[in-house]
Formats: C-alpha cells, structure tokens, sequence
C-alpha cells in the first residue's frame, strides 16, 4: 500500500485547512493499483477509473465527496463465460483533522487520500452473483455445455440412476414378450371337468 501522499488517490488540501466554506472541485484519472473486489468479479489492476470530486472545508476537517465509474471483468455465475459492466458509484466521507476525534479518516501531511472511500463504494457496488443476462440458462448438468449456445432442447435429461436399468428397454421389446405369453396361453390344451368324467366312464 503506498503512502498517504503518493497514492494516486491523494489531493492536497493545504488551501482548504481551517477554512470552513472553502470548496474546490477536482477530477482524477488513474490505472487502478491494486484491484478492487475478490469474487466472481472485479474491478481489475490497470483497469482506468474516473472520480469527480467536491473538497469542501468544514471546522472538523474536509468533507470529500464524489463519484467514480470504471469497468469490471469477471464470469457469469451460471454459464461462466467471461463478462464486464460498468460501475457507478457515489461516496462522502469527512477527513478530520484531529485524529483523537471519534472519525475513520483523517488529514495527513496536508493531504486526503481517498483510496479505502473509493475502495469500499466500488466492491459493495459490485454484484455478488454477476450473469451474462438475466435469464441465462447456465450450464448442461451432464455435458457442462453452455445451454444458450446448444440451446435447451438439446439439453440431455438427467436419468434417476434407480431407472437407468429400465431405459434399455424398448416398446418392440415389452409387446413381443406379451404377445409369446398370449401364443403359450392359446396353445395349452384346456381340461374341464366335465371331459376328465367322460374319458373315466369310457375306461369303465
């Protein structure tokens, strides 16, 4: 982490010290130093980020605030192909002058470096489950394709392995075993009783 005064990130506010009222206005154009978020996606080292700033000098210390946009690159959380979006965030932030008072930043060496303000607006801006559009499919379960360039109708059905000994089975297979138990029903000779009483009285 650089210093406070040769971060990219830091403007002089030695006009502004002590000067309640006093405003100043100034952009920045930086390469990113360190990346910014460390999921699915993120603003990247080297990525270019614009900030609009408002120096605004108060009796506790210098109000700072602004807007920065940049770009962020990353993958689809569903189908994981790669993806960038812009990201537009607002931030405000006093930088006290006097370090005992009960604030999270400070006025150093007649400088504010706006770097963790920036920082924590951009990764709270960013998604947490970034896609390539709303209604991605995502992936094949079986193939692991991407289901919007096979297209859904292709996409293999996922066989409950308990029935998976049943899908060898075809219909030709079911009806010719029915119809050989309806041939061996038909071919055994039949007996009544009545015919096993006549076959008697004649042996008699």
């Amino acid at each position: 982490m650089s210093s406070h005064v040769n971060s990219p990130y830091a403007l002089r506010v030695r006009d502004l010290a002590h000067r309640p009222g006093e405003m100043r206005e100034h952009s920045l154009d930086i390469a990113v130093p360190d990346a910014m978020g460390a999921g699915v996606i993120s603003v990247r080292e080297g990525a270019e980020m614009h900030i609009d700033l408002r120096l605004e000098g108060l009796h506790e210390g210098v109000l700072v605030s602004g807007h920065a946009s940049a770009e962020a690159e990353g993958e689809c959380s569903r189908c994981l192909i790669e993806i960038s979006e812009p990201v537009e965030v607002d931030f405000a932030e006093l930088f006290a002058y006097d370090a005992s008072e009960d604030f999270d930043f400070f006025v150093h060496d007649d400088h504010v470096d706006c770097e963790q303000v920036v920082r924590d607006a951009v990764v709270l801006a960013l998604p947490f489950q970034p896609v390539c559009r709303p209604d991605c499919p995502g992936l094949d379960p079986v193939t692991g394709e991407r289901l919007a360039d096979i297209g859904e109708q292709r996409a293999h059905e996922v066989l409950d392995p308990r029935w998976a000994a049943l899908s060898g089975i075809t219909l030709d297979d079911a009806t010719s075993g029915g119809e050989d138990t309806d041939a061996a029903s038909t071919t055994t000779p039949q007996t009544t009783e009545g015919q096993e009483r006549s076959d008697a009285d004649q042996a008699d």
